[in-house]
């Protein structure tokens, strides 16, 4: 069974830095497309950064460009977004979730596999 597990959440300052991760059980994170996505309250679920399986193309939602940085260890089955300079607007749950294809999208629907979760909470 495909199984995610996120970490690294928490409360932060604005401005502060903090680096979720996302690793794999059960299969082998590389033969994935892998979204970052969050969902705050009272709000839809939004795609936030994406690293394709194959070339680690990279895409991010414009509110988190410059800011935010995924990358992948495929020898610890592990993706990261380090996030920086984080704004009280980036507060959210956030997930990761796994899709098959070798193009990134920010749409959850095309994403099969997700993780429970991961509380960020940015406040001063």
């Amino acid at each position: 069974q495909l199984q995610l597990v996120e970490s690294g959440g928490g409360s932060v300052q604005p401005g502060g830095s903090l680096r979720l991760s996302c690793t794999a059980s059960g299969f082998t994170l590389a033969y994935y497309t892998i979204g970052w996505f969050r969902q705050a309250p009272g709000k839809e679920r939004e795609g936030v950064s994406c690293i394709r399986r194959t070339g680690g193309r990279t895409n991010y939602v414009d509110s988190v460009k410059g800011r935010f940085t995924i990358s992948r260890d495929n020898a610890k089955n592990t993706v990261y977004v380090q996030m920086s300079s984080l704004k009280p607007e980036d507060t959210a749950v956030y997930f990761c979730a796994a899709r098959t294809g070798y193009t990134c999208s920010d749409v959850p629907l095309d994403f099969g596999s997700w993780g429970q979760g991961t509380q960020v909470t940015v406040s001063s």
